[in-house]
């Protein structure tokens, strides 16, 4: 957890999908997982606590810069390679590098502005961040297998 993320649930064989959390969505990323596990998918749900550290280690990775990278396979080993759903209350371009890891398929869901009000559900609908649109764009990824 302090080291960027976490792997909140392992699927029993390899993921067809990853989806990737951040923050208040970590409910609806659970219940889009809890669906798609249902239709036949393996799903692996990451719960990511710093985009930051996680994009250093990438960099460190990289070359392009300092420290350590072994979050990146704590979080995305290499057998466990799959597309990723990225979703978080935030601006989808923050978790977009996380394709860069293991060169994986990815969408990214997130709040593309700001300003609106109302019932929190409802807006997680209006931004495509609900466990509907999760569950769409896992299917998208995956050629709609399940």
């Amino acid at each position: 957890m302090l080291a960027g993320g976490y792997l909140l649930r392992e699927a029993e064989r390899a993921p067809d999908v990853a989806l990737v959390g951040m923050g208040a969505v970590l409910p609806d990323v659970l219940a889009a997982a809890d669906e798609l596990s249902a239709s036949g998918l393996a799903v692996d749900v990451v719960c990511l606590t710093s985009a930051d550290l996680v994009f250093r280690a990438l960099q460190a990775r990289q070359g392009l810069g300092e420290g350590g990278h072994a979050i990146l396979d704590a979080l995305f080993p290499q057998e466990r390679r799959a597309p990723i759903v990225t979703v978080l209350d935030g601006h989808p371009h923050t978790l977009a590098f996380l394709s860069g890891v293991r060169c994986m398929p990815i969408a990214n869901l997130g709040v593309h502005d700001f300003g609106q009000s109302g019932d929190v559900q409802d807006l997680y609908v209006h931004f495509g961040i609900d466990s509907e649109t999760i569950i769409g764009s896992a299917l998208d990824l995956t050629d709609g297998r399940a």
